[in-house]
């Protein structure tokens, strides 16, 4: 029988305990949320986070910003927040128009506030095997969740399909780091399925469903990262989980596997973030 990664259930028990720690104090963390342009996913994922961590107890404030606004409107706004002593934790929400430029953005926010994990400062604490301010929040709900369900990664071998900066790369520092052997495929990898079936762990993060189930080897543990709509408007991921869910040991559905812990380790990071500030007076 497979097991399923059930990242709401873990989800709901971390912010329960956020919940508890955050009812205790008087002052709360802030977190600020910035918005550029009307792209429906973007907004559907912002109000989520709104709402959650209003739910716990984090302030929130959302910026929201039309398509047109400059580069340099922009970066005075985050020049003025690093500032602003009251907020702990700011997101930029990708993507952004193409006007602007993604690498100024990052580059410009306090890596002690940057609770995505973006930066360079953390990005680079993050792969030179140091602790950075924060880690980017998918691959640290990756690992907590198989840390939930108890999956031994020393020794394994562990296979990431696609190479983002937000998934992809940092997940293969965090593998590393809990002594998996890592292999990374993308769009050019040829014969893909050779080097899945010889996956212990197998991670996709594309966007499309890519992955069957005579792509793998019987008892793989199998997290699905990607999430998209097929044609009919049902919710998908880069997994064929019907029939791959019967030879996997573990596997994370789409929706409520990864998903879910994105925000809970959004949370987690608001909150660490504050921690560090008030360790630090």
């Amino acid at each position: 029988m497979t097991t399923i990664l059930d990242g709401k259930k873990l989800r709901d028990k971390i912010l329960a305990e956020l919940k508890s720690k955050l009812d205790k104090l008087e002052k709360k963390p802030t977190l600020v949320v910035i918005l550029v342009g009307n792209n429906p996913a973007s907004r559907i994922y912002v109000e989520n986070k709104k709402k959650t961590a209003d739910k716990i107890g984090i302030n929130s404030i959302i910026i929201k910003y039309p398509e047109k606004i400059t580069e340099k409107e922009l970066l005075d706004k985050i020049h003025e927040l690093n500032k602003d002593d009251n907020i702990n934790a700011i997101l930029v929400q990708l993507p952004l128009p193409k006007h602007i430029s993604k690498e100024n953005i990052m580059n410009t926010i306090d890596p002690r506030k940057d609770v995505d994990g973006f930066t360079p400062y953390n990005i680079g604490k993050l792969f030179s095997g140091e602790k950075p301010f924060c880690y980017p929040c998918t691959p640290k709900g990756i690992l907590l969740l198989l840390d939930e369900y108890n999956i031994e990664l020393e020794g394994k071998h562990a296979v990431i399909i696609g190479r983002s900066n937000i998934v992809g790369k940092p997940l293969i520092q965090f593998l590393l780091n809990r002594n998996a052997t890592v292999t990374i495929c993308h769009s050019h990898t040829k014969n893909l399925s050779d080097i899945t079936k010889t996956a212990d762990i197998l991670i996709s993060a594309v966007g499309e469903k890519i992955i069957e189930e005579n792509m793998l080897k019987p008892n793989c543990i199998v997290v699905d990262v990607g999430i998209f709509k097929d044609a009919t408007g049902k919710t998908r991921g880069d997994v064929d989980f019907e029939n791959v869910s019967k030879i996997a040991s573990y596997i994370s559905p789409v929706p409520g596997g990864v998903g879910p812990m994105t925000i809970a380790s959004l949370m987690l990071n608001t909150f660490e973030l504050f921690e560090l500030k008030n360790s630090n007076h």
